[in-house]
């Protein structure tokens, strides 16, 4: 291993430092300093040689140390010449990664030129390293700067982006809000008409209207029909009666309401501070114009359209209405005019009642009747068409009078049914019915009854005893075979009650008719024989348990025969008994045809 090397060099002029900083960029060079730091050891050395020469020059100290397990280290220490020795002196040190040689104390001067050429290289090397790190630092700069585009644009695209989410997100809610009112309005329309159709009476449909409307959609509601005062007052807005002669929505305020299908009119002197919208009802024909006043401000225009549809919906309940009260009032004349007084007699007296059923028209194909043979027997009849309405009732009709023809001739109850089933085979071939045909002779205690698929009669004697008229019944008439119907006689004594009726009464759907049949034999027993003696009550009494607790689905109808002895009761004149023409509104046991004979009755059961 080469001796250190420790050189101690004094520098009074600048040929001295000149040289002093050639020996140490030789010596570094040969050492494998690296150009830059070459560059920064030989600055450093030769600003501080500079310094000291303007003090009057300086003592250098070159020393090349090896330290084991590390680098070689150059280190110069530059003094003062007039500071002591043991003085704190600057030094500098580097690295060498080669051995360092000694070199001599006094360069020649060609050593000297090539010493400063090269050290014009040493610059040249750095400069061209300065030159790379200024391009690498422009490179960065500019990827710098197109990153800081980047990145604001970045910014822009989220800061686009998260207000196009807000748009989104407050159209999205605008929607489902719309969707919310628009279901609203949807369910309050599907109520509202529910509401308005479930009624066939125009005026509780009318009274209806301004409770549904009043006071969300509007504040005050006005019906005007054309036909009928009751809702509408003298003095109506301009507007309604526009909307009445146009047939078209009419919007009255100081400023266009911009409604859809809505004509618009300067505000009502009416009522000149709130706008007004007049809607026709129109179902087929000009009914009338309903007028509502706004809840607030205005009337919506998602409102708007719903009021108009409601008022189209309302005019067709209104209209189907009229149209239902006009029918029923003729089906219950023409049901009125069916089912006749019922005779009085000193022998016999008579009640009757019938109901309709609870749905539809009032008016079905139950029937009863009594009349007189030309031979003095009194005939009681009850019948029944299969189906109800219109079409059953003039069947019914049909058959009541062909069977009245009939027994004028003086058939008898079997040969009557037998002549009323081969008319309605001849005549309605697809439409049924079911008769029973009592009769009864003066001062005869037979009845003699002939049956065409109807329920069995039900008779109670004085003695409180009840039983059913059993025997078999004949087909139904009009099926499609031949048939003749046979007759029965029964011992009636005097006194006794004969109850005839239609399987609306007794028959339910959850049981059949034979409990129903006993149930009306129950209570036919319960009653005292001074519960018969008035024929009306106890028809009403029947009536009672056996229809309280169900909604009638087909007609009701029965008739009362009660026979009293000819010596215990005076002789009557034989008039039409008294009658009431069905309301159709009445209670459930509303009596639609009651008769009785007139006169001091008594009876000797």
């Amino acid at each position: 291993m080469a001796p250190p090397l420790h050189d101690v060099w004094h520098i009074v002029s600048a040929a001295d430092a000149a040289r002093a900083r050639i020996v140490a960029a030789r010596l570094t060079a040969d050492a494998g300093v690296s150009p830059l730091e070459r560059a920064r050891f030989l600055i450093a050395v030769t600003a501080r040689l500079r310094q000291c020469l303007r003090q009057g020059g300086a003592d250098l100290t070159l020393a090349v140390h090896d330290c084991p397990g590390e680098d070689r280290r150059t280190r110069i220490v530059v003094q003062p010449a007039d500071e002591p020795a043991d003085a704190a002196s600057w030094q500098i040190t580097v690295s060498c990664c080669a051995p360092v040689r000694r070199l001599p104390g006094r360069p020649l001067t060609r050593d000297l030129a090539e010493a400063l050429l090269a050290a014009d290289d040493d610059l040249a090397e750095v400069v061209e390293r300065l030159e790379e790190k200024q391009e690498l630092v422009r490179f960065h700069r500019e990827e710098l700067h197109q990153t800081n585009q980047g990145v604001l644009a970045l910014h822009a695209d989220l800061e686009s982006a998260a207000r196009i989410q807000e748009e989104l997100l407050a159209a999205e809610r605008s929607a489902r809000a719309d969707a919310e009112r628009a279901r609203q309005l949807l369910t309050f329309l599907a109520d509202a008409s529910d509401t308005v159709t479930a009624s066939l009476d125009p005026s509780d449909i009318m009274r209806r209207l301004p409770e549904l409307l009043v006071p969300d959609y509007a504040s005050h509601v006005e019906v005007w029909l054309f036909d009928n005062e009751i809702f509408g007052h003298g003095v109506r807005p301009a507007a309604a009666v526009v909307a009445a002669r146009s047939g078209r929505p009419q919007h009255a305020a100081a400023h266009p309401g911009g409604l859809p299908g809505v004509d618009d009119l300067p505000s009502s002197a009416l009522a000149p501070d709130r706008p007004l919208l007049c809607i026709p009802l129109t179902a087929r024909r000009a009914l009338g114009v309903v007028t509502l006043t706004a809840p607030d401000d205005g009337f919506d225009p998602d409102v708007c359209v719903m009021l108009v549809e409601l008022a189209r919906r309302v005019a067709t309940a209104l209209a189907n209405a009229r149209s239902y009260t006009q029918h029923r009032d003729i089906a219950e004349a023409l049901q009125h005019a069916q089912l006749t007084d019922l005779p009085a007699t000193s022998d016999l007296r008579l009640a009757a009642r019938y109901l309709p059923a609870t749905y539809g028209l009032n008016i079905g194909g139950d029937w009863y009747d009594a009349f007189r043979q030309p031979d003095g027997s009194m005939l009681a009849v009850i019948g029944d068409v299969t189906g109800h309405g219109l079409h059953a009732a003039v069947l019914m009709g049909q058959l009541r009078t062909a069977l009245r023809a009939y027994a004028v001739e003086g058939d008898s109850p079997g040969q009557i049914l037998t002549r009323l089933h081969r008319m309605l085979r001849h005549q309605q071939p697809d439409l049924y019915a079911t008769a029973l045909i009592a009769r009864f002779r003066p001062g005869d205690p037979t009845v003699v009854w002939a049956a065409a698929g109807h329920p069995p009669a039900i008779l109670r004697t004085p003695d409180g005893t009840v039983r059913s008229l059993e025997g078999t019944p004949g087909a139904m008439l009009g099926i499609p075979l031949d048939a003749t119907y046979p007759e029965h006689a029964a011992h009636v004594p005097s006194g006794s009650t004969l109850a005839l009726y239609t399987d609306g009464l007794v028959e339910r759907r959850a049981q059949g008719i034979d409990p129903g049949i006993d149930r009306l034999a129950q209570a036919l027993a319960a009653l005292s024989t001074a519960d018969l003696q008035n024929l009306d009550d106890a028809a009403d009494a029947l009536l009672k348990p056996l229809l309280h607790d169900c909604e009638r689905d087909d007609d009701v109808c029965m008739l009362l025969c009660r026979t009293s002895s000819p010596e215990c009761q005076p002789a009557m004149p034989q008039q039409p008994a008294k009658h009431s023409r069905p309301s159709g509104r009445g209670p459930v046991l509303e009596s639609v045809e009651s008769a009785r004979g007139e006169g001091d009755h008594r009876d000797c059961s």
